[in-house]
């Protein structure tokens, strides 16, 4: 009977250790995987950060300034603020997004703006929507502030643009 027994232990060990032989063996591969490969899709932040500055055209850090003081042609991302009197009117292919505030579509023809957002044209006069992407296709296009007391129209513009003041 303690033979048995002991015949027991010994495969059920044997067995035992296969299976963890087994287990390590398979985890291993992915001990050898580069961050960010298939293997080990997490990644640091330093890839995260160059992967963007690439991005950006190398220039990983935009400030939302604008040292033109109311022109831009840049592909950044940039932070501007109009105010009652004034207009931003965008260069053929510039994006707007309106983050706070009232404004409307300035058109100098009868054509308008695209909401890319809802799918729709905007022509002149038309209120234009807060957080919705507008597609400028042509120059001479843009928004106005209304004109309302203590209205500051932020928007989040990429590409080209220039700050004017309304011609009445």
């Amino acid at each position: 009977m303690r033979k048995l027994n002991k015949k027991i232990i010994l495969v059920a060990t044997i067995i035992s250790c296969l299976s963890v032989i087994i287990i390590l063996g398979s985890n291993l591969s992915s001990l050898k995987a580069e961050p960010g490969d298939s293997q080990d899709p997490l990644v640091t932040k330093s890839y995260v950060d160059e992967q963007i500055a690439k991005l950006n055209g190398g220039n990983g850090t935009g400030t939302g300034s604008n040292p033109d003081n109311g022109s831009s042609s840049s592909n950044e991302l940039k932070i501007v603020t109009i105010k009652p009197g004034q207009q931003l009117i965008a260069k053929a292919g510039a994006e707007f997004v309106i983050r706070a505030g009232k404004a409307e579509i300035f058109s100098s023809d009868a054509s308008g703006v695209s909401d890319l957002t809802d799918g729709k044209d905007l022509t002149k006069g038309m209120d234009a929507p807060s957080n919705h992407l507008l597609m400028f296709p042509r120059d001479g296009r843009g928004i106005v502030a209304k004109d309302t007391p203590k209205n500051s129209v932020v928007v989040t513009v990429r590409g080209g643009y220039e700050v004017q003041t309304v011609k009445e």
